[in-house]
């Protein structure tokens, strides 16, 4: 029987165990299940066939490296009609995966891709590495980002200073730059678009 704490509510210890005996074991969810997941949870969610993974929370450093770039991004693209997003914005890269990249955007708002509750890819994404699992932003999501498609890819990495573009080739990225402090970053995708490393990095001070 639910253990009552007042009227009309029911204990937390028994709302755990709903929740526990209610939701899909890992290897068990789906789209619509992680979707309707992310829909109510303030945590950062990502999900691989049948698999949820909890990412960790962002560092100020973390934002505000990732929050610099993103409006360097906004401010080439509103001009042209384009649009950039930040996390937490789902991105679907087929049946069965979907990531939250740090940004993501779009040449033309009117792109098809462009859905409201979650996109259905993207002209280019970037990572703000995290010391946490750096692997997760360097060999994972580069095959996953890959995977759907994605024409461009910039791995900023605070351990190093360095922001590498990758450019979708087939199947593969390949390399377009490693660009260091001292260096501008360039985009094959976005014409004319540049990014000062140092001022990235430095953005935090």
């Amino acid at each position: 029987m639910t253990r009552m704490t007042g009227p009309g509510t029911t204990s937390q210890e028994a709302l755990n165990a709903l929740l526990h005996d209610t939701l899909p074991r890992q290897g068990a969810w789906n789209d619509e299940g992680y979707l309707w997941l992310t829909d109510y949870s303030r945590r950062l969610i990502e999900f691989t066939d049948g698999y949820i993974e909890e990412l960790p929370m962002p560092t100020s450093t973390h934002q505000a490296i990732l929050l610099f770039l993103y409006e360097l991004f906004r401010d080439y693209l509103r001009p042209l009609g384009g649009v950039a997003m930040v996390s937490a914005l789902r991105m679907r890269i087929r049946e069965g995966k979907f990531r939250e990249p740090d940004i993501l955007l779009l040449r033309h708002r009117s792109d098809q891709r462009y859905q409201d509750r979650y996109w259905l890819g993207a002209d280019l994404v970037a990572e703000v590495v995290s010391p946490d699992d750096p692997e997760r932003d360097l060999v994972e999501k580069r095959a996953d980002y890959a995977e759907g498609g994605i024409p461009e890819y910039w791995i900023v990495d605070p351990r190093d200073d360095t922001i590498t573009v990758l450019i979708l080739k087939g199947d593969e990225y390949d390399e377009h730059g490693v660009f260091r402090r001292g260096e501008t970053a360039t985009s094959p995708l976005l014409e004319g678009f540049t990014a000062d490393v140092a001022a990235v990095f430095d953005s935090p001070e």
